[in-house]
């Protein structure tokens, strides 16, 4: 494997402890719907977090969180619509980013709530 899928890969495990660690319940982990992947749906109270994880080795390139696309955002509400239908849901959707960058030896985590909105 790559060493990027390596580093997305732990991100994705460091983004669910830390979730789970703030209350979260990980519903699902790497779920797929057409062309679209969603990181991490989680639940936390009456929200359906939507999570894109954005791991990256450093900050040379910009913000982690500035690598989601609208492309990406449009397949995430496409999917998300067909995981609530499927799951017969009755909860409010919010789209989250967990944006981790090393910094040193170790990894800086910032959880980004509502980091975007779609119509």
């Amino acid at each position: 494997m790559a060493e990027h899928n390596d580093l997305g890969k732990l991100g994705e495990e460091l983004a669910v402890d830390f979730l789970e660690k703030n209350g979260y319940e990980i519903l699902d982990t790497n779920w797929t719907y057409d062309k679209a992947e969603i990181d991490i749906i989680a639940k936390k109270e009456t929200i359906l977090a939507v999570v894109e994880v954005k791991t990256r080795s450093s900050l040379d390139f910009g913000l982690p969180q500035e690598f989601v696309k609208p492309k990406k955002i449009q397949l995430l509400v496409k999917a998300i619509n067909e995981y609530v239908n499927q799951n017969d849901l009755d909860l409010e959707v919010r789209f989250d980013i967990v944006a981790i960058h090393k910094e040193n030896s170790n990894f800086v985590i910032e959880h980004i709530e509502e980091a975007f909105y779609y119509f």
